[in-house]
């Protein structure tokens, strides 16, 4: 395919993350929507016309669209949405960019890879945190060797009041709640830092103390929510030993009685590095010392153009994929073994089929 070639693109889900994603494709040159799918009857057409894709196609069934002739695909459904279209769509010789999470479990995201494979096509998933500066210097520092061996990492997240409302919070199309939600970016973000090293074991606690509470239900974004809407988690936290004799400790919440769950940071046997101030440790002359490096942090509009950017040129290019499935594999079965020590009240081991 050369540059000047035209790719054609459909979007399947066209809730509030496919605007974001049909607002770049828009701005990235030579790029165009085609189609659009929805189950609901009525709402891909408002979408299209939204966004003034002329002549694009709407249907209700992305089966249907997907024998359309087009390049790629973004799937932008909720999250337990996202593994059939996206085996559909791999399957019809599409390319994918799914957006996050990977998957709802360990088994589909080994599925999706393995299907990838199989047919040939691009499977990107969609964390536009990588395209932050912070995270890519990051991910250079500890590459170098600075900081040594990496035995402790810290990440995680959390809102004061920031639980969403409709399909976030109901079990039958979340799954999970701020784990899935927003907690797979930061636990992406420190395993991509860390070069993906493989997980051994998770020992995980989640909880559900505000969702369920009237007062954080009318606060919900996108609108009210009712408490017994509430079926999934506000809180999680793990600690996941690594290959390597690391550990990552990982802690996300959509709402507590705080402002931060501390930063991001990494220790290693030369070396520290602090994310949220991109600060730098070590010693020099047997003295502890620190830099103070450029923060350069991406804001999230660009980062969301560049992740678009890059699965259209990755489609020109013949691949390969920008943020390839197989990359997040080690992450999405840190999350299902997030879920599974929960319910289990114990630690469980990591077992990663091959692909």
């Amino acid at each position: 395919m050369t540059d000047s070639h035209e790719v054609r693109i459909g979007i399947i889900g066209s809730g509030g993350i496919a605007g974001a994603h049909a607002e770049r494709y828009k701005k990235v040159p030579g790029a165009r929507v085609v189609a659009v799918a929805d189950v609901i009857p009525g709402r891909a057409e408002q979408f299209i016309e939204r966004y003034g894709f002329e002549g694009a196609h709407a249907f209700t069934d992305h089966q249907e669209m997907l024998k359309e002739e087009m390049d790629g695909v973004s799937v932008c459904t909720f999250n337990a949405a996202h593994y059939q279209p996206t085996i559909d769509a791999l399957q019809a010789g599409k390319h994918v960019l799914l957006e996050k999470p990977m998957a709802v479990s360990l088994a589909q995201g080994v599925d999706m890879v393995r299907t990838a494979k199989r047919t040939g096509r691009m499977l990107s998933i969609g964390f536009q945190t990588r395209y932050d500066a912070d995270v890519i210097n990051a991910r250079r520092i500890v590459a170098s060797g600075v900081l040594g061996r990496i035995y402790f990492a810290e990440t995680g997240g959390g809102r004061r009041k920031g639980i969403p409302g409709g399909t976030f919070v109901r079990r039958e199309s979340a799954i999970g709640g701020a784990i899935l939600d927003i907690g797979c970016y930061s636990i992406d973000t420190a395993m991509y830092v860390m070069g993906n090293p493989k997980p051994l074991t998770v020992s995980a606690v989640t909880s559900d103390h505000f969702g369920k509470s009237p007062v954080y239900s009318k606060q919900a974004w996108g609108g009210k929510m009712r408490p017994e809407d509430f079926t999934v988690e506000d809180f999680g936290m793990a600690m996941v030993r690594l290959e390597g004799d690391a550990v990552l400790v990982f802690k996300i919440a959509w709402a507590m009685h705080a402002d931060t769950l501390g930063a991001t940071f990494f220790l290693g046997t030369e070396g520290g590095l602090n994310m949220d101030e991109m600060r730098l440790y070590r010693d020099e002359f047997e003295l502890g010392v620190h830099t103070d490096l450029p923060k350069t942090s991406s804001n999230w509009g660009d980062s969301f153009y560049r992740k678009i950017e890059a699965f259209v040129a990755a489609i020109r290019a013949g691949g390969p994929a920008p943020i390839p499935g197989e990359e997040i594999l080690h992450s999405t079965a840190i999350i299902d073994a997030i879920y599974r020590s929960a319910q289990e009240r114990s630690e469980v081991r990591v077992e990663i089929p091959p692909v």
